[in-house]
């Protein structure tokens, strides 16, 4: 007897294809979501240096440096300007990950539904064959006990 072949094969293929490339679309946004992070603590870590450094020009009792307190400050302002526009970047991968994985959930259903569908065709195929064994079965009694019958007579 024949084997269950899934007429919708190829169906599920794509759609197993497709939940994959969205899996690594998002993966791949979640990598660029952790660069921006670490580059915005990098930034953060900066700016509390610079700041410190510059405590420590303008606290310090003899002659304050102003030439270096003003390089000390723009390097704190450059670093915050750097660290906002990171955090809008953020903000921007952020929407980005939710789109993707709304996508996903999306794709991973059509799959779903596809395997459902020969999930059922499969239990449907295995039921008809028992079905079908089970009548062979019965006949070859009625045709076993026909013999038997013939043979008392």
């Amino acid at each position: 007897m024949a084997g269950f072949k899934f007429k919708l094969q190829p169906v599920l293929e794509m759609r197993e294809r497709e939940e994959r490339e969205k899996k690594l679309a998002l993966a791949e946004l979640e990598r660029e979501r952790m660069w921006i992070e670490n580059r915005i603590r990098g930034y953060q870590r900066n700016i509390e240096t610079e700041q410190s450094s510059l405590a420590q020009m303008l606290g310090t009792q003899g002659g304050v440096d102003l030439r270096g307190a003003r390089l000390q400050a723009n390097a704190a302002v450059s670093n915050r300007f750097s660290a906002q526009r990171a955090v809008l970047e953020l903000a921007g991968v952020h929407h980005q990950i939710e789109r993707a994985r709304t996508e996903l959930a999306e794709a991973s259903a059509r799959r779903k539904a596809v395997e459902l569908l020969r999930d059922r065709q499969q239990e449907a195929f295995e039921l008809e064959q028992r079905r079908r064994e089970s009548i062979e079965m019965d006949d070859m009694s009625v045709m076993r006990y026909s013999r038997g019958q013939g043979t008392l007579r």
